[in-house]
C-alpha cells in the first residue's frame, strides 16, 4: 500500500484535493480530525494541553478550546514548539494505527493518504512513500481564508508560522497548483492519480520507487 502525505499552506485547497483523491478510491485520513479527537474531554491531547498551558486553554466541558489555544501558540514560537512536541507523537501513533488497520483488510487500498498541514515543517513527510503538495499564491490563500471567515490577524499569524510555497514545494514528489477553479483543480488531481497508482504497483512488485 502506497502511503501518501498530502500537505499545503492554509487555504491552499488540500482538503478539496483529499476529497478528490478519495473519489478516485484512495483511503484518506485528515490529521486535523485526529487532533480534534485527541482534544476531546478526557483524551490525552486535552490532558497535554492543560499540562502545558493550564485549564484556561480548555472549554467548560474539558475539551480543548482551539481558538484560545491558537491565540496562545501562534504568537509564541516556543509555545508552538512545545505544543507540537506534545501532540505530534500522539497524532503519528494514531495515523500508524490507521494505516496498519488498512493493511489488514481485504482488499487493501492501493493508496492511503494522510492530509496534514505541517508535514514539511516537522519533517514528518519522510514517513511517507510520496508527498503531494498543494500550492497557491500566498495572497490568494489569504483571500480564501478571509472569505471563509477567518479573522485577518489569525490568517496573517498562520501564514507567518508556515513555510513559504517554494520551501514546501521543494520537498514535493507531486505538486498540484490550485490557482484556478475547482474544475481545473480536479483535472490536475486526475493527472496525479494514475502516477500514484503506478507507484503503488511498483511497491507491490517489490521495486524501489524512483525519484520523480
Amino acid at each position: 500500500m502506497l502511503r501518501v502525505g498530502l500537505t499545503g499552506g492554509v487555504a491552499s485547497g488540500k482538503s478539496t484535493v483529499a476529497r478528490l483523491l478519495a473519489a478516485h478510491g484512495a483511503a484518506v485520513r485528515d490529521a486535523d480530525r485526529v487532533v480534534g479527537e485527541l482534544y476531546r474531554s478526557g483524551a490525552p491531547g486535552a490532558a497535554a494541553v492543560a499540562g502545558l498551558f493550564g485549564p484556561g486553554a480548555l472549554a467548560p466541558d474539558g475539551s480543548v478550546d482551539r481558538g484560545t489555544l491558537a491565540d496562545l501558540v501562534l504568537a509564541d514560537p516556543d509555545r508552538r514548539r512545545a505544543l507540537e512536541a506534545a501532540i505530534h507523537p500522539l497524532v503519528r501513533a494514531e495515523l500508524a494505527r490507521w494505516t496498519g488497520s488498512l493493511e489488514r483488510v481485504e482488499p487493501t487500498p492501493a493508496v492511503a493518504v494522510v492530509e496534514a498541514a505541517l508535514l514539511v515543517e516537522t519533517g514528518a513527510w519522510r514517513a511517507y512513500h510520496r508527498l503531494v503538495v498543494v500550492t497557491a499564491p500566498a495572497e490568494l490563500r489569504r483571500a480564501r481564508a478571509l472569505a471563509a471567515g477567518w479573522p485577518a490577524e489569525r490568517v496573517d499569524r498562520v501564514l507567518a508560522a508556515q513555510l513559504g510555497e517554494a520551501e514546501r514545494a521543494a520537498a514535493a514528489d507531486y505538486l498540484i497548483r490550485n490557482d484556478s477553479d475547482t474544475a481545473e483543480l480536479a483535472s490536475r488531481v486526475d493527472e496525479v492519480w494514475p502516477r500514484l497508482l503506478d507507484d503503488a504497483a511498483a511497491l507491490r512488485r517489490g521495486e524501489t520507487l524512483q525519484q520523480v
